[in-house]
């Protein structure tokens, strides 16, 4: 018998302008392994072969031991008597593992039940526990459309983790959290391990992979670069791309050049804005004017009122109180980036087809697509492939392109980067930041990262249990409680 609970020997990826160099690892009980490394190197493409769930048109070869079972990886329906009970994958996009249909608390009961073999008493009892422990006991009874991103990914972690399969794969699972649900969850995946189990991980966050330890694998253009102890490779790592990686760290980012004075009027203006959700008050008395090229970020916990200001400037929500002038003469001005981009492109079609209904509709210019490609780091044959046949850091750069195209005066952009790794993150906001000076839009910018909003920022609003507040020129006049 096999000392390792999980081996994958020499699997290779390929299809489709794909190409994925053998890969193997041998992770006995206890063991913990992270893959780093930019969108589109093959992450997840990796952790679908184990699982065998591959995008169409994608193959795999190999060989796979799984809990002392062999499985040839070509053959990707093997695996699927192990779903759950011996082999769990918490999903990079909790909206394609979540029934829109069921309530939060139903579908993490439905996993108790038919994967642990739980009674429905228990199951019920069960599924409120995991919830709370996550801190999502007063979303219990919501829709997953009624849930914020990261509300949505911990239904989908308490979910995926409720049959207590000993090998767990982890994609992306602390995406669009706050720092206090992000070192939750890190903890909670640690207990796999700690159990005796495999954990198996997939993340941007270089913070997450060194609290999570073990072993680290950093992934380039489908090749490994660099792997070892993550204290080693997390430290003094020994490739060029891996410093490059370190090195992209929000905290270690330039700073963009200041936006400087301006005599044009702000895009949009509210005035002593009130908003009440769910019995709860998020916020009140709350004024700010965002001007023409300028960046202002919005920082605070999950479920503070971070989307739900983004959307009163839009128009899309109605405050409870208060007013809003937006610029006029801009019927395409004023526009979103989806913190949950598969929530925003229709899964049925080629995103060549979703592009030009884009340009048809609104009589836009063809021609700027290819140059705005190339500076978002988007290959051509993306195009003939649908959204949920990319990874999630390439769909988040195609809503960038998508948006762009229509020239908005006020952006508001909701956790934009949080699906890209250190670099391409870098790089796209630096992006993000010069368009809006050349183009004179206005962007306010959702993070969970209050470094990364005060390294490119030009102002920012801090929405928190107690207040709100501001830094830099004053937003609004008083704190105001939520």
């Amino acid at each position: 018998m096999s000392a390792y609970l999980l081996q994958a020997e020499d699997v290779t990826i390929q299809g489709e302008g794909v190409t994925i160099a053998p890969f193997s690892c041998a992770l006995e009980a206890g063991s913990r392994l992270t893959l780093l490394g930019e969108t589109g190197s093959g992450k997840s493409l990796l952790a679908q072969a184990i699982m065998g769930t591959l995008p169409r048109g994608l193959s795999a070869r190999g060989r796979l031991v799984i809990d002392g079972e062999t499985f040839d990886a070509a053959d990707d329906k093997s695996r699927r008597a192990l779903w759950g009970r011996r082999l769990a994958l918490l999903p990079q996009e909790p909206w394609h593992a979540l029934d829109p249909t069921m309530r939060a608390v139903s579908q993490v009961a439905e996993s108790h039940r038919h994967v642990a073999g739980r009674d429905r008493r228990h199951a019920q009892q069960a599924a409120w526990a995991d919830l709370a422990e996550l801190g999502l006991a007063e979303a219990g009874g919501k829709l997953p459309g009624e849930l914020s991103g990261g509300m949505a990914q911990r239904v989908a972690f308490a979910a995926a983790s409720a049959g207590g399969a000993p090998i767990v794969i982890a994609d992306e699972p602390t995406k669009g959290l706050d720092a206090p649900r992000r070192d939750a969850v890190v903890e909670l995946l640690a207990r796999t391990p700690e159990g005796g189990g495999v954990l198996l991980t997939i993340t941007h966050d270089i913070d997450v992979a060194r609290r999570l330890g073990g072993e680290v694998v950093i992934l380039r253009q489908g090749q490994v670069v660099e792997r070892g102890p993550a204290q080693q490779v997390l430290t003094h790592p020994q490739s060029e791309y891996g410093q490059e990686l370190l090195n992209a760290e929000p905290s270690r980012w330039p700073r963009p050049a200041p936006l400087g004075e301006t005599t044009q009027a702000p895009v949009v203006t509210a005035t002593d804005l009130a908003k009440t959700r769910g019995g709860r008050e998020l916020f009140r008395e709350l004024s700010l004017a965002v001007r023409p090229g300028e960046i202002v970020g919005v920082v605070g916990p999950s479920g503070c009122g971070k989307s739900t200001l983004g959307d009163m400037l839009l128009g899309v929500t109605r405050a409870d109180g208060g007013g809003i002038l937006r610029a006029p003469g801009h019927p395409l001005g004023f526009q979103k980036l989806y913190q949950d981009p598969p929530a925003a492109f229709s899964p049925h079609w080629q995103l060549s087809r979703l592009l030009d209904d884009l340009v048809r509709r609104h009589r836009l210019d063809r021609s700027a697509i290819p140059p705005l490609m190339a500076r978002l780091g988007l290959d051509e044959h993306l195009l003939e492939r649908r959204p949920g046949e990319i990874s999630g850091g390439e769909l988040q750069r195609f809503a960038i392109l998508r948006v762009l195209l229509l020239e908005p005066c006020f952006l508001f952009a909701d956790e934009p980067t949080s699906r890209l790794d250190p670099i391409t993150q870098r790089r796209t906001l630096a992006l993000l930041v010069e368009l809006a000076r050349e183009r004179r839009c206005g962007v306010m910018l959702v993070s969970h990262d209050p470094v990364l909003i005060e390294r490119i920022c030009d102002r920012r609003i801090v929405l928190g249990d107690e207040q709100v507040s501001a830094a830099g020129q004053a937003l609004y006049p008083a704190p105001v409680l939520v």
